[in-house]
């Protein structure tokens, strides 16, 4: 077989195979031989470059590769449904469409609480996955689309045009949410508040490779094309299941109001046990020809419509407010519970944030409330019961000092949290720094987990980030559960995290308010931990992303002395505390400071801001006096636009930078050309354009 042939053949396989693990659930091979298959593709694919596809199966893996957001004109709008809460407006809803419309039939479908997604296919192949926007233009999400394995990159069957979309909702089940946010609390981070802001904050991640360890999944739920199939809504959805589409198996035909208020009802209590969140009731005119006739408003169609469920709440006692310490000293106030059953699990805690809640909410010990969770998932107290509050209760008085070191509690200004300042000597804020420095994205330390940091901890190893490489061999292997093998794979990884980068380091040292993202744009911008460690305030606050809170935190990080003095011992351990440094194209910029606003037809914004770096220049997030040129790309920044004007600050396109700087413009995209041609071609749409 010859190596183009083999490829072929691999890619076929695999899309089979994933087929039938996310969509059909019904797995043909294990795991590893499903992976054993995909990384002999892999190697060819590394081989034999001329092969690249980029619908190949390997797509889904990601990449580490960042890339910023083209903004994409649908080709047929999006538009968004009416909302109703009651049964009673639903019910007037359907004698309206029943007057309008002789012998309607409904198709009721579950709401799926996740972020709207359209993707396009042309002769069979995913073009392009685009997020809802404003409904008439959105961002170019693709590469982290392909990441999903519910999303076929190439289609099976037969009949489907050679050009159409489909619409549907990328959502994040209750497993991988719970997964996700545990990670995020485990390394002292703000967990998402539900399963859509998480699905949402996912499609938006700036680096494929992230999206795909994340666990999304994707339903379609509408087609939009010239060409379809069918005349009616429901056989276009089963002939897109049998092109390879996940399409829910949960929707139904009805016939009158009856027996859509029996579907809503049926759904209203069993949609508790679905694995992935829902809200509601979509019920949408199913024949083609009543909707043309139904049209629409403004805003949205008007055949159809989106019942939104009520939350489920639970009664239950709160029994005690108990207070856990983060790894930067904040304080998390947390409802300990009698158990309840709510939406499918058993609550015994609910947070609580901070003392202003716990003041609006009047709370008491001892009393009775009312728990809901929000977004389907994060139970939170929305009420007391009043009528069953004890006459002997006392208000809840919030703690002053810290449950873990007695340090008296601090609260700053413009902070929701209160704080314990005892960053030295408080057990779980060391311990926390600890473990943050050695995650995955950080230092990437294996071999030490949380239980092995306490370990450290307790036997007087480890007080903090720089002990860990004073460590020997001799004195883990001693310590219980550990032993010399795992001594010396913990001693290799130590070496290893030397050659971490220095965006990676910054993150480690667990900054406040200072993230994975804030960290790579302060050492692109600084390009040494010394240049950070002596940048002013308004030095920090011309770095991307760089606002005058965080600059705030830098400053105050690096005038400690205790922590100057870990950060010396990290240089003398031999950590990465210069940027990797890129090649240098010309000087034609040097001098020039540049800041980019609005998006581009033929470079992302990363791709220009490495290109003024390249020939000199430097990038700036805000526009200032010494700003030489504003690159000014479509839907620019009004704040940004105003002080240029006012201060005399040229303003360029992205076609005058690149004359600039000597470089062609590169042909205008594929995507681009296909949707200008389908924004002139006035054929009627089938289908919806929502």
């Amino acid at each position: 077989m010859d190596v183009k042939h083999e490829i072929e053949e691999l890619r076929s396989r695999l899309n089979r195979y994933n087929y039938l693990y996310y969509v059909e659930n019904n797995p043909e091979v294990s795991d590893f031989e499903f992976d054993t298959l995909l990384r002999r593709l892999q190697d060819l694919e590394a081989e034999h470059p001329e092969y690249y596809d980029a619908n190949s199966p390997t797509m889904r893996v990601g990449s580490d590769l960042t890339t910023e957001f083209k903004t994409v004109r649908h080709a047929f709008p999006m538009l968004s449904l009416s909302n109703t809460y009651s049964l009673e407006e639903l019910g007037e809803w359907i004698d309206r469409i029943e007057r309008e419309v002789e012998g309607v039939e409904f198709v009721c479908e579950l709401k799926f609480d996740g972020t709207a997604i359209s993707l396009t296919y042309e002769n069979g192949r995913l073009l392009r996955a685009v997020t809802r926007g404003d409904g008439e233009q959105g961002d170019d999400v693709t590469a982290n689309v392909r990441t999903i394995g519910s999303v076929p990159l190439v289609l099976t069957g037969e009949g489907y045009p050679d050009y159409f979309e489909i619409r549907g909702e990328i959502l994040m089940p209750y497993a991988s949410f719970e997964r996700i946010n545990a990670e995020r609390e485990a390394n002292d981070e703000q967990p998402f508040a539900n399963p859509r802001n998480a699905a949402a904050g996912t499609l938006k991640q700036q680096q494929s490779q992230v999206v795909a360890k994340r666990g999304l999944d994707c339903t379609l739920y509408q087609l939009a094309g010239k060409t379809l199939p069918h005349d009616n809504h429901w056989q276009n959805l089963q002939a897109a299941r049998s092109w390879g589409f996940k399409i829910s198996d949960k929707a139904r035909i009805c016939r009158s109001r009856e027996e859509i208020f029996e579907f809503i009802n049926y759904w209203d209590t069993e949609r508790k046990v679905l694995p992935f969140p829902t809200d509601g009731i979509v019920i949408k005119v199913n024949d083609d020809a009543s909707r043309r006739t139904l049209g629409f408003t403004a805003k949205s169609p008007r055949w159809a419509v989106a019942y939104k469920f009520k939350a489920e709440q639970a009664l239950t006692r709160l029994l005690k407010v108990t207070y856990q310490v983060g790894r930067t000293g904040a304080i998390t106030p947390v409802a300990n519970l009698e158990p309840v059953l709510l939406a499918g699990t058993v609550v015994k805690r609910a947070t609580l944030h901070n003392a202003d809640q716990i003041a609006a909410l009047g709370l008491r010990e001892g009393d009775m409330v009312y728990v809901e969770k929000g977004g389907e998932i994060i139970p939170k107290i929305v009420e007391v019961e009043l009528s069953e509050r004890h006459a002997d209760s006392a208000p809840l008085e919030y703690i002053t000092h810290c449950p873990e070191c007695g340090a008296e509690l601090v609260r700053y200004q413009g902070e929701a949290k209160h704080y314990c300042p005892n960053q030295s000597h408080c057990r779980p804020q060391i311990l926390g720094r600890i473990i943050h420095f050695i995650r995955r994205k950080a230092m990437n330390i294996e071999g030490l987990g949380e239980e092995t940091i306490e370990l450290l901890f307790d036997n007087a190893l480890v007080r903090n980030i720089a002990d860990l490489y004073d460590l020997k061999a001799y004195q883990l292997a001693v310590l219980p559960r550990l032993g010399e093998k795992s001594a010396e794979n913990i001693m290799q990884s130590i070496a290893t995290s030397r050659s971490v980068a220095l965006h990676r380091v910054i993150f480690a040292l667990g900054i406040r308010f200072v993230g994975e993202t804030t960290a790579k744009y302060l050492a692109s911008h600084f390009k040494s931990m010394d240049a950070l460690m002596a940048a002013t305030r308004e030095e920090l606050l011309q770095t991307e992303e760089v606002g005058e809170k965080i600059a705030d935190s830098i400053e105050d990080y690096f005038a400690d002395e205790q922590n100057r003095s870990i950060v010396e011992r990290l240089r003398q351990a031999g950590l990465q505390f210069e940027a990797e440094q890129t090649a240098q194209a010309s000087n034609i910029l040097a001098g020039m400071n540049i800041v980019i606003s609005g998006s581009f037809s033929d470079h992302s914004r990363d791709e220009l801001k490495a290109m003024i770096e390249a020939h000199g220049g430097k990038n700036q997030s805000a526009v200032a006096s010494n700003t030489t040129y504003l690159l000014a790309g479509e839907k620019i920044g009004p704040a940004k636009l105003q002080k240029a004007t006012k201060l005399g600050v040229k303003i360029i396109s992205e076609q005058d930078f690149i004359s600039l700087i000597g470089e062609q413009t590169t042909q205008q995209t594929v995507e681009q050309q296909d949707i200008k041609t389908e924004v002139k071609d006035n054929t009627p749409v089938q289908g919806s354009l929502f």
